[in-house]
């Protein structure tokens, strides 16, 4: 099948905060700007699932090193604190800048029109500015809504990339592989015709996301499989901090083993996190109580469930009025209407699921990564920010920081440099048919380890089970992907199989507990 060959100033694949704020600083530029994305529409982000805010400033002016200072503790010490002093610092002016003035995103006000903050976990001050309990949404639609009226940019969805083209890979002159490693595009598939185009690009943006569809029980979006870091991987870039795998301490319990997100936002505004019998628990693990970073809850809740044989312990909110409940959580009210739960009178039942990758793609301060012309932003990246246990409301502020950035980065980058494109070897395409059935089986084999293994607490022993299941499987389907139709889903497995036992490996390499990488000793 003929490919067809597309050339642009930049292309962003993935459409959140992060590949968003990249595409409009390029597209303030003047750059031809290609967006694609794997979702069947571009708002289907993890993104839009963002519930609680993003972080803006709390009403003292010393609030920077305040913040810098909440994001070294949340991280475990393991953060990279230029990278910190770097977010702290332009985050909540861009915010100012970009997403209040101009885009004019909603967010919630006070009665005398200032912007309404809400407290979260590990915050010392209340800085979270908030639309309801769907702050990612709000931003998502007024970024698109943007870029859909720039006539510098194109977004293609239910387009996944393949892999990133470099010249030591792809080019058809052999002494390309002797020259420092660079990046020129991507081989693109269309979902609908099944045609795999090649898309080549003077700089690339990464902006794929997470990878919490690894996991059996996730907060995250189907499209959350490790694509990016997958890809960045292949082509030589560093990746770290793996092993550090957030999970979120309230995600709504049902039977089946999709998850609904219960916002930190409850715990900021007074929820209480209590056992079966109502009895408050997290004092005992932390002085923070239910406010206390990420992994420690979330961990305390483990051991509570164990402690108590239950399925699940409760967020109780209940004791707040039934007007305002509904009014700042019309989201989580309805979803847990749907479960049987009503919030305004009943605990919510929840329990933790993977929920961010604090590690990802290495980047510096602008997004470069080790191969030259990519960049990474989001949370496919690793800026150091994170460290070994995400603050709460930082990784929308991270993507809108360093997407910026980036953009604005390749845009001065792109004046100085206009290097032909190279010729690239098409692609060639297989057509063996592959069952879906084996898909799917494979994807679950990959989510029943890595929860049971390489989840919430690890041990020597459950790692090294992983190890055993976890290559064998990527073996096998490396050579089912070697001659099979090309697909999303096969796409995905192949990626997700792979970053499967790059966090495994980050985990086994990494003996030391730390945020949220718990090791116990068998």
């Amino acid at each position: 099948m003929t490919e067809e060959i597309r050339e642009v100033d930049c292309l962003v694949i993935g459409t959140g905060i992060a590949g968003c704020a990249a595409a409009v600083s390029l597209a303030d530029a003047g750059r031809e700007v290609l967006m694609v994305t794997r979702s069947a529409a571009p708002e289907e982000t993890a993104t839009a699932w963002a519930q609680g805010g993003i972080i803006f400033r709390g009403e003292e002016e010393a609030d920077s090193a305040l913040l810098v200072k909440d994001i070294l503790e949340a991280g475990a010490g393991a953060c990279y604190p230029p990278a910190v002093e770097l977010v702290a610092a332009e985050g909540p002016s861009l915010v100012q800048e970009i997403l209040v003035d101009r885009l004019a995103v909603p967010f919630a006000r006070n009665g005398d029109g200032a912007l309404s903050r809400t407290g979260e976990g590990a915050h010392s001050v209340r800085r979270v500015i908030h639309y309801e309990d769907q702050t990612g949404r709000a931003i998502e639609r007024a970024l698109l809504q943007h870029l859909q009226d720039d006539p510098h940019v194109s977004i293609l969805a239910r387009h996944t990339a393949v892999d990133l083209l470099t010249l030591a890979h792809h080019s058809t002159r052999r002494w390309d592989a002797y020259e420092k490693p660079r990046c020129v595009g991507a081989f693109v598939l269309d979902q609908a015709t099944g045609e795999v185009r090649t898309v080549l690009a003077r700089e690339t943006v990464l902006a794929t996301g997470g990878l919490g569809q690894l996991y059996l029980h996730t907060t995250n979006p189907p499209g959350a499989r490790g694509d990016g870091v997958a890809m960045a991987y292949r082509t030589g870039a560093r990746i770290m901090n793996l092993e550090y795998v957030q999970f979120h301490p309230t995600a709504l319990y049902r039977k089946s083993a999709k998850r609904f997100l219960v916002s930190e936002a409850v715990r900021g505004e007074g929820g209480r996190l209590v056992t079966p019998s109502g009895e408050e628990f997290m004092q005992r693990y932390d002085d923070r109580g239910a406010l206390a970073p990420r992994d420690i809850v979330a961990r305390a809740l483990h051991e509570e469930m164990i402690k108590h044989g239950s399925p699940c312990m409760y967020l109780d909110i209940s004791h707040k009025p039934a007007d305002w409940i509904r009014n700042r959580f019309p989201a989580i009210h309805e979803e847990c209407l749907h479960e049987g739960v009503d919030m305004t009178k009943d605990p919510i039942p929840v329990v933790p699921a993977a929920h961010y990758s604090c590690g990802g793609v290495a980047v510096d301060a602008d997004g470069n990564t080790t191969i030259e012309s990519l960049k990474a932003v989001g949370e496919v990246s690793c800026t150091g920010v994170h460290g070994a246990n995400r603050l709460a409301s930082t990784s929308l502020l991270e993507g809108l920081v360093w997407g910026v950035r980036a953009g604005r980065d390749i845009g001065r980058r792109l004046d100085d440099e206009r290097r032909p494109f190279p010729e690239i070897r098409p692609w060639q395409a297989e057509t063996d048919p592959v069952d879906r059935d084996l898909l799917a089986q494979d994807w679950l084999t990959i989510q029943h380890t890595m929860w049971n293994y390489v989840g919430l607490v690890r041990t020597p022993k459950r790692l090294d089970r992983a190890m055993h299941i976890l290559r064998e499987l990527t073996d096998e389907v490396q050579k089912f992907y070697a001659g099979g139709e090309l697909s999303d889903d096969l796409l995905g497995l192949r990626n997700g199989s792979a970053v499967a036992q790059l966090v495994l490996n980050a985990a086994l390499r990494n003996r030391n507990s730390r945020g949220c990488h718990y090791i116990r000793e068998d």
